[in-house]
């Protein structure tokens, strides 16, 4: 007579701090992306892509989305630093909103304006450009990035 037995096996899969924030980055990016391509394409379609030399929307999505996952590591790198114990989603949403006014107010206020010029994309915005749509875009992006990050963490 023959026996069956069944084993459950319990499965833990938890991220790396670089990985959840190479996803978190993306899906903020991501989000971002679909508010640009609604309130103004041709940031995405033109300037993003511009500042490599390239052109087209989904030039600009790789490249954002790109740049978003960088930004992604770099936020789990100052996050695993400066985060209280609990790492809450509370207070990871807001390092996250923070990290997005500085990323707005560092690089596309300031970097990208000059950055387009030094590359000669034909309509560089003035520098420094702190544009409030651009704000609420970052700020969106860094809300996405600390909560994904939080719940993959």
């Amino acid at each position: 007579m023959a026996t069956e037995s069944t084993t459950a096996a319990e499965t833990d899969v938890t991220l790396a701090d670089w990985q959840a924030g190479v996803l978190g980055g993306i899906l903020g990016a991501a989000v971002m992306a679909v508010l640009i391509s609604l309130m103004n394409p041709p940031v995405l379609q033109g300037a993003i892509p511009g500042l490599y030399g390239l052109s087209g929307g989904v030039a600009g999505w790789v490249v954002h989305l790109s740049h978003g996952a960088v930004l992604g590591v770099a936020f789990a790198a100052i996050a695993e630093r400066g985060l209280p114990a609990d790492r809450s989603i509370g207070t990871t949403l807001g390092l996250g909103v923070v990290w997005g006014v500085l990323t707005w107010l560092v690089l596309a206020a300031l970097v990208m304006p000059l950055w387009l010029g030094v590359v000669g994309f034909p309509q560089a915005p003035p520098f420094p450009n702190f544009a409030v749509p651009s704000l609420l875009w970052h700020v969106v992006y860094g809300g996405v990035l600390g909560v994904t990050y939080a719940a993959l963490r």
